[in-house]
């Protein structure tokens, strides 16, 4: 079970085609309460995420319908918990909607230095 207070992050990929989808949920997002921040649209690679993506923050306690609405759109996500673990988050704890990705796990905070839960609420990639 999820704790209803734990820090989240959803990064919603996108291809040329999806792109109307993806922004019409970003808007989405960005009208509900309950996401804590809507990340710019990056239309090229940055960070781990290898095509583009939008990020959102939210609680764990918001996780259920953030992946209800991401898969309603029919977009691909990485959903992952800000623990202290970057690597963690983006791989054994993460939550893939759609087929998986590979990352660029080169870019990621070493365990134990973290950067992310710092980055709550502040775009991270």
């Amino acid at each position: 079970m999820t704790d209803p207070d734990a820090r989240w992050h959803a990064h919603i990929y996108y291809d040329a085609a999806e792109r109307a989808a993806a922004l019409a949920l970003r808007q989405a997002f960005g009208r509900d309460a309950a996401i804590l921040f809507v990340g710019a649209m990056s239309d090229a690679p940055v960070g781990p995420h290898p095509i583009a993506q939008f990020e959102v923050h939210f609680l764990g306690e918001h996780r259920a319908a953030v992946v209800a609405a991401v898969e309603a759109m029919g977009l691909r996500a990485l959903v992952h918990p800000l623990t202290d673990d970057d690597l963690a988050d983006h791989t054994t704890l993460a939550h893939w909607i759609g087929a998986p990705l590979p990352l660029n796990l080169s870019v990621l905070d070493p365990p134990g230095t973290n950067q992310g839960v710092a980055r709550f609420g502040v775009s991270d990639f």
